[in-house]
């Protein structure tokens, strides 16, 4: 059985001069507005990268749930933040890394098991097994 989302993006113009809008079936974003001066002159808006990484901090954080509740714990808060880094390569630009910052109350656990899990959940999250770049995580165990 799949399961599929649909997302959509409109474009009008140039690169450096356009505009764009990104939707989701949701309806989460509805012409959520982006273009070059979003992505690389830090202007209202979103871009990719920034949806890449709410998507990424959103599936690795659930998996991590699942996998804590597998080993019998359960979280009371789990607190992700995804950094997507953008870099010049060549004549363009690439994704090339990803970290993923942690920090998780869990009563019951200990960081070593922990770290444990979380890095169980980094590799099995089905968007982390989605990238061909290094993806990097630290899990801090709040008391």
């Amino acid at each position: 059985m799949s399961i599929d989302k649909t997302a959509s993006a409109h474009w009008e113009g140039g690169l450096r001069d356009g505009t764009g809008q990104i939707s989701t079936q949701s309806g989460a974003l509805t012409g959520q507005p982006y273009g070059f001066n979003t992505r690389f002159e830090g202007r209202p808006g979103t871009n990719p990268e920034e949806l890449l990484g709410a998507a990424h901090a959103g599936c690795f954080t659930m998996a991590l749930s699942m996998m804590l509740g597998e080993a019998g714990l359960t979280a009371t808060a789990l607190d992700t933040k995804a950094t997507v880094s953008l870099d010049k390569k060549g004549e363009g630009f690439a994704i090339t890394k990803i970290h993923l910052a942690l920090t998780g109350t869990v009563p019951g656990a200990d960081q070593a098991r922990f770290e444990e899990i979380a890095t169980k959940a980094k590799e099995g999250c089905p968007v982390s097994q989605l990238f061909n770049t290094e993806i990097t995580l630290s899990a801090t165990l709040a008391a």
